[in-house]
């Protein structure tokens, strides 16, 4: 694949790669759902994210619920999956901006990637993060990098031996490093993260 042969340009990405196995990115529909999703998982670790949007689907007689249906469950209802006060507001907070001002997939294709981020973090709880991780497994862009996901970094200080005392500092290393995985830097952030979740030090 054309994204193994430009990271493996870089010599400590190359013998990570040559571990793992190829990915591909999808482009999916439905953005409201996957948004809610990507809310569910922020600070909690992928498996217990998994289980609770598992949940929160089983609310519901399809696998595609719309956003009136979502906004349309108690908050009693979507607090008793296992999300926060907090969480269970985003989650209506998107199928609010999703009906009143729209998160269709054809209106989000067409922007660039700073320009999606412009637009849905005008959605209480839908910060950066969320957005990126949405660029990257629902709208299948290749060149997101999560600069502030903890997973990212503690994987570029092992990898890199970069100092993490001065998180300045770390920001620039990390910015200088990923430029070079440019324009594939959403796989590299996949290859970092699988390698720091399968790596023997935890």
């Amino acid at each position: 694949m054309e994204y193994i042969a430009h990271l493996s340009k870089d010599k400590k990405f190359k013998k990570l790669i040559g571990q793992q196995k190829p990915h591909k990115l999808k482009k999916r529909k439905h953005i409201h759902i996957h948004l809610c999703g990507s809310i569910m998982s922020q600070q909690l670790s992928t498996k217990v994210a998994e289980v609770i949007h598992k949940r929160f689907l089983n609310l519901y007689d399809t696998a595609t619920p719309t956003p009136a249906q979502i906004l349309a469950t108690p908050f009693e209802i979507l607090r008793g999956i296992g999300l926060s006060n907090a969480k269970t507001n985003y989650v209506h907070n998107v199928a609010r901006f999703a009906i009143e001002k729209g998160i269709d997939h054809k209106h989000l294709n067409k922007l660039s990637n700073e320009e999606v981020i412009e637009y849905l973090t005008q959605i209480k709880g839908v910060g950066r993060w969320t957005t990126e991780m949405l660029l990257m497994f629902t709208l299948g862009r290749e060149d997101v990098f999560a600069i502030d996901d903890l997973g990212i970094q503690n994987a570029m200080i092992k990898l890199y031996k970069l100092d993490k005392s001065d998180k300045k500092k770390l920001k620039e290393d990390m910015l200088r490093i990923s430029k070079k995985w440019s324009p594939y830097r959403t796989y590299a952030c996949i290859h970092l993260w699988h390698w720091k979740d399968n790596s023997p030090e935890k």
